[in-house]
């Protein structure tokens, strides 16, 4: 969603006093550009915003406006659900963040809510109908009541029972009551302790806070991955054997590989796992050079500087255990990127080379999946890269992992918008997509994806899956980058017009739609019509 750059120029020029013709001499430009710029009349980006935010003093997320950015992105989600569908609220997203920002984030605040409750019951849901003990809990209260309602029934109705008969029939009833007790506890039981550990927030989501909070930048992980890749490089240069030399001497490990199939401590199975009680850490034949020097690294990593990993997963934004193991996981492997690919040579090189991935991955001996993952980690203050957004595919469809990028509108689940360049790498495997995608909002975006198949270790074994890996730039770093090359960014005539997800693009004229759009505001939502116009409700346009 495009953030008004220009005005946010202007406001912090007029705080400090810097006139129109100064600021625009010290960046370089022309005083009659800086004032389309701060009407709103230009787009400003890369190299031009950067020298920008440096002569006024402040960080590019502040001029771009990424702190509102997400913000908007959910309160649009909230008010396309059909639960508010209705409201005439008579405000835009972007209008109600900018004009009551506390309203707007308690409405964002609420549906997260909301969608945590209709998650929770639809668990519920499932389970009544597939857990074979909740099943066989609740038919023995339904045993026990018609029991106790048959006996209840013949001392109701049959008036000369005598004192034995009636006897035994209060007893029957003492004795299923009791039994019925038991049972209710035990079944109240099952759903407390199902509740115990439940949070308004997905686990994923928890994490997802987290990244984005930090901006997805982990300055202590940074430095304990400093200290790490010299302790590597004392021991001889970085890679596949001085890790494997270093773990056998440091940690007592081993590393073997076979062409199997071997499954990991939970029954996983995977190209390669860490058996803690053996040392062990086993690849499959088909990992890649890239996936063992990476999997070694993150090894070396967790049991060198677990406390590292540890401080930044105390973090409050990590609320339940699910969050914290994820989180666990997810900063595991920035440590082992931060390590792989260290900060400060690793930006430098990225811009000599205008973020190309492929002479990245060859420089580093990584894959594609590996580069775009620490591209999207180089947010330090001060020293940043192009901020792109991270996502990954599998071939239904399903993100199966993203980094956000503030601003880019994003479905929080599910499928995106089947038009995004990420599905159309599926189509030709291994080669590199690039689309320049505008959203209804006017906001554009690169996109760059490449699909991937893993490779099969031997006859026996599946064909693969592939998945799909996506990087994201607001259009305005672009030219940062060389897959700039060859499109003319300033001519949006030739973009892709895309959306967030089906139900969240307002695109009514999109022949690639897939289900129908949640309009906010109390607007008809459908867009398949029956051939002949039929009224399904009263006011509705027949």
């Amino acid at each position: 969603m495009r953030a008004p750059i220009g005005l946010r120029i202007s406001s912090r020029r007029r705080a400090l006093g810097i006139s129109q013709v100064a600021l625009a001499r010290q960046a370089g430009i022309s005083a009659s550009y800086l004032n389309l710029i701060e009407s709103n009349r230009r787009q400003v980006g890369g190299a031009l915003l950067l020298r920008l935010a440096h002569e006024l003093g402040v960080e590019i997320g502040a001029l771009s406006g990424d702190a509102e950015h997400r913000l908007i992105a959910e309160v649009e989600e909230a008010l396309a659900d059909p639960v508010l569908q209705s409201a005439e609220l008579g405000l835009a997203a972007r209008d109600l963040v900018a004009q009551q920002p506390a309203a707007a984030l308690a409405i964002a605040r609420l549906h997260r809510a909301y969608q945590g409750a209709q998650s929770v019951a639809d668990d519920y849901a499932d389970r009544l109908r597939t857990d074979p003990l909740l099943a066989e809990l609740l038919h023995r209260v339904l045993s026990g009541i018609t029991a106790v309602r048959s006996s209840a029934e013949i001392l109701e109705d049959v008036p000369d029972l005598d004192e034995a008969e009636r006897r035994r029939f209060v007893g029957s009833i003492t004795r299923e009551t009791r039994g019925l007790t038991d049972v209710a506890r035990g079944l109240i039981g099952q759903f407390e302790q199902e509740a115990k550990g439940r949070r308004t927030l997905s686990p994923m989501r928890e994490l997802d806070d987290l990244i984005f909070e930090r901006d997805n930048y982990f300055g202590g992980l940074e430095a304990a991955a400093a200290d790490l890749r010299g302790e590597i490089e004392r021991a001889g240069s970085f890679g596949e054997a001085t890790l494997t030399e270093l773990l056998a001497q440091g940690f007592g490990v081993k590393v073997v590989r076979s062409s199997g199939r071997e499954l990991d401590a939970v029954g996983f199975p995977g190209q390669y796992h860490f058996n803690p009680q053996t040392r062990v850490m086993w690849f499959q034949t088909s990992a890649i050079a890239a996936t063992r020097q990476f999997q070694l690294t993150r090894l070396y990593a967790e049991l060198a500087a677990s406390d590292a990993i540890e401080r930044e997963v105390l973090a409050p934004e990590l609320g339940s255990p699910a969050a914290r193991r994820l989180g666990y996981r997810a900063l595991g492997s920035y440590l082992a990127g931060a390590i792989v690919f260290p900060y400060a040579e690793f930006l430098g090189e990225a811009e000599r080379l205008r973020y190309d991935i492929e002479a990245l991955r060859q420089s580093y001996t990584a894959s594609f999946e590996q580069v775009a993952h620490r591209l999207v980690t180089l947010r330090k203050p001060g020293a940043g890269g192009v901020p792109f957004g991270f996502l990954r595919s599998d071939p239904a469809g399903r993100l199966t992992k993203h980094f956000p990028l503030p601003g880019l509108p994003m479905p929080g689940a599910g499928h995106a918008c089947p038009l995004w360049a990420i599905y159309g790498a599926f189509r030709t495997p291994e080669a590199l997509v690039r689309q320049v995608a505008q959203f209804a909002d006017g906001s554009r975006y690169l996109f760059i994806a490449q699909a991937h198949a893993r490779r099969v270790a031997n006859f026996a074994e599946r064909g693969a899956i592939h998945t799909s890996v996506m990087l994201a730039c607001d259009v305005l770093h672009a030219d940062r980058t060389v897959y700039a090359t060859g499109l003319d960014l300033a001519d949006p005539g030739a973009d892709v017009p895309v959306g967030p997800a089906c139900r969240l693009c307002p695109r009514r004229d999109c022949p690639d739609r897939q289900e129908e759009a949640l309009m906010p505001g109390g607007q008809p939502g459908a867009v398949r019509a029956p051939l002949v116009p039929r009224r399904f409700d009263i006011g509705e346009a027949g």
